[in-house]
């Protein structure tokens, strides 16, 4: 016998004041609930940024369609992103801002949290100077957030210290593409995958990570392509590479010049497209001819003869693609990682051709933009060095200041939470961050955090640095507001 519908009267009384989001699992049956309205947006869970349809009934998400015409994703997502529509009705989201009192926190008008927060901020500066506060960002801030954040923080709070959560991974993908291209973005998009003859993957669990990234690598391989892994644990990727390098953690650059050292061995390098748009080629020769396979082998633990085949494959195509996500990126020498990637690149010209380049595969949502509209703590709004005077006579025109009141460049995200412990900083402000589960050694994270004179907290969910705030202030989610958003391609997408 067919069960007969629930009535509206029987959902009030069961869901009360929660009837408008979604319950675990979404809505049973959507006669009941029937959508008013799809609104394109894009998956917040990663990089890759898919696109997707929500159901927007009463201005409250009831569920997804995919959006197959997303040139990305055509309608794929992965199991993070069919779940993606849930978070705003989540029990646990905040909605209100809370304060700790004498018994723990309670609940609080957002009057008193931001008094309170403004007033914490001037009692501290007044006190100890301007630096003496910090601001943290997050890389999954629209680009509009992370623009107004670092003017916040350099103009309003006329602090020289914030950084952002980036700083623990793609900076060191974006420094070094800067330092060899001047840009800090990806080389390809992905629709140049499949074009590849060889796909070189290191430091990037692509299969749990980045999983529609997947259908781009399996569609290389379709068409011939050869699929190099180099990673210390054995991933789900790995198992379908028709080359698995398991090299020890941390030794990414010994391989890496060891591949390098190969090529040049054997003549596979390019050395018209080297003669013609790079410099300091022979600087980077004359170290690399220094790792042999012995020493590389050695160091890296890679059979030499495993690492001579990887570094042929990659000589001698045409058409290669190197891609690389935090494994290799997530290091104190993470800029050299990255550097020794474009350099192999380079010397056997692969960029700036169909299926071919480095690539980073960022990680959060907004990972490219974010970085790039001033939330670093060395750069202003465009990818503009906060220590180049042009720069900041052009931003302090933007803004209506003089050049000479824009603070200096300041502290990266751990320098901040080393300086909390020293005493210099006071006072800490935290979007969209979670350094206690981020930075290394939680230990000395929770210490600096108990040390602060202030901590605010901004955000949606309660994480674990939230519960060392004396305020958290209730964020906003993607489809609550309209912005912009950088995808891992370079594609510039609008999140509503």
């Amino acid at each position: 016998m067919a069960k007969a519908p629930i009535s509206e009267e029987a959902l009030k009384e069961q869901f009360g004041p929660h009837l408008n989001y979604v319950p675990p699992g979404g809505w049973k049956d959507e006669s009941i609930h029937p959508a008013e309205k799809l609104v394109k947006t894009h998956c917040c869970f990663c990089g890759q940024q898919c696109g997707i349809q929500l159901k927007v009934r009463e201005n409250h998400i009831i569920g997804f369609e995919p959006w197959e015409d997303f040139p990305f994703n055509h309608g794929m997502l992965c199991p993070k992103g069919v779940k993606r529509y849930m978070q705003s009705g989540h029990p646990d989201r905040l909605l209100t801002p809370l304060m700790r009192r004498a018994n723990g926190f309670q609940t609080a008008t957002w009057d008193e949290s931001l008094d309170f927060t403004v007033d914490k901020i001037r009692e501290i500066q007044n006190k100890y100077g301007k630096d003496a506060f910090a601001i943290f960002g997050g890389a999954s801030l629209s680009t509009e957030k992370s623009y107004l954040l670092g003017k916040f923080a350099r103009v309003a709070v006329g602090t020289r210290h914030i950084d952002y959560n980036g700083r623990l991974c793609m900076v060191s993908a974006g420094t070094a593409y800067k330092l060899a291209f001047g840009i800090d973005r990806s080389t390809i998009p992905w629709s140049e995958i499949p074009k590849a003859e060889v796909l070189f993957v290191i430091g990037a669990n692509v299969g749990e990570c980045a999983p529609i990234t997947t259908d781009y690598i399996w569609r290389c391989r379709d068409n011939g392509g050869k699929l190099i892994v180099a990673d210390p644990r054995m991933t789900p990727i790995t198992r379908n590479a028709d080359l698995y390098l398991p090299l020890r953690p941390g030794t990414d650059l010994a391989l890496l010049l060891g591949m390098l050292h190969v090529i040049l061995r054997d003549g596979l390098e390019d050395r018209d497209f080297i003669g013609q748009y790079t410099t300091g080629f022979d600087d980077v020769a004359a170290y690399a001819r220094q790792w042999d396979l012995r020493k590389a082998a050695e160091m890296t633990g890679v059979p030499p003869e495993t690492i001579e085949k990887a570094a042929r494959w990659i000589g001698k195509s045409k058409r290669c693609i190197l891609m690389h996500a935090r494994g290799l990126e997530h290091q104190s020498k993470g800029v050299e990682n990255c550097s020794a990637i474009v350099n192999i690149a380079l010397a056997t010209g692969n960029i700036g051709r169909e299926g071919s380049g480095p690539t980073m595969i960022t990680g959060q949502g907004n990972g490219q933009g974010g970085r790039e509209h001033g939330q670093k703590c060395d750069q202003l709004p465009g990818q503009r060095s906060l220590a180049d005077p042009a720069a900041r006579e052009y931003i302090a025109g933007v803004w209506g200041i003089r050049p000479e009141d824009l603070p200096q460049p300041g502290y990266s995200a751990q320098e901040i939470m080393n300086a909390i412990h020293a005493g210099e900083i006071k006072g800490l402000l935290s979007m969209c961050f979670n350094p206690l589960v981020s930075l290394p050694d939680a230990n000395f994270t929770r210490e600096a955090l108990s040390k602060l004179e202030y901590f605010g907290v901004i955000d949606f969910f309660m994480s674990e640095t939230a519960h060392h705030a004396d305020v958290v202030l209730a964020g906003s989610l993607h489809e609550e507001e309209d912005g912009l958003g950088c995808s891992a391609e370079g594609r510039v997408i609008h999140w509503q």
